[in-house]
């Protein structure tokens, strides 16, 4: 492996790039979505129990604290690669690996809790306690999300994968109007029409140039 490759491209991974991302369309899409650049050199965006809780927040669940460690960091990117595998075979009618079937059958066997009413002051409110999640009710409505989606030949027609060479990220397009080609507009759209741009003006460029004697 050329490391100095490596190296250059390491230089340039940005704040931005390494941003975590919750705008894939699907909660075991925003799983996949922790890794950005993948095909490429990767970039590990869940790289530890901040980012993990960071992670929970932004997809609208609260992890329980008991649970916020490294170990689950590591099973979700073990989830995460299975629901990578599945999701991509999808997308190319290839067939995943049995042990990434096996892997996302396994966790969704979890039962999901159950929220609860309190009594309160005012009357009736969610029992914030029961909604708490543990790591492996987490990784059960990762699973369940992705089986939904897979399972569903509507949604799983809308799957797409962004057309930026060095992003690649999988997610589901609206289902109404034209699909769109990139993950984000502001992201790879504004970056792929300002590579064609500067492409146009390096030809336009050249070609007014005069030819040496």
């Amino acid at each position: 492996m050329d490391h100095s490759l490596t190296e250059a491209a390491a230089t340039r991974v940005t704040a931005g790039i390494r941003a975590l991302r919750f705008d894939a369309g699907s909660l075991a899409l925003n799983l996949v979505a922790t890794v950005g650049r993948r095909p490429v050199v990767p970039v590990e965006r869940l790289d530890g129990v901040d980012r993990l809780r960071r992670w929970c927040a932004g997809v609208g669940f609260r992890l329980r604290e008991a649970d916020a460690t490294p170990e689950t960091v590591q099973s979700l990117h073990a989830l995460r690669d299975a629901a990578y595998d599945i999701a991509a075979a999808v997308l190319r009618d290839g067939r995943p690996r049995r042990s990434s079937v096996d892997l996302v059958n396994r966790c969704a066997q979890a039962a999901p809790p159950a929220p609860r009413l309190r009594l309160s002051v005012s009357g009736v409110a969610l029992d914030e306690r029961s909604v708490e999640l543990s790591a492996d009710a987490l990784l059960s409505l990762i699973a369940r999300d992705l089986i939904t989606l897979v399972g569903d030949p509507v949604r799983r027609s809308r799957l797409r994968e962004c057309d930026s060479e060095t992003c690649r990220m999988i997610y589901l397009t609206s289902g109404s109007g034209r699909p769109r080609r990139w993950c984000s507009m502001q992201r790879c759209g504004n970056s792929a029409k300002a590579a064609r741009h500067r492409h146009r003006k390096t030809i336009a460029l050249s070609e007014t140039e005069e030819p040496s004697a």
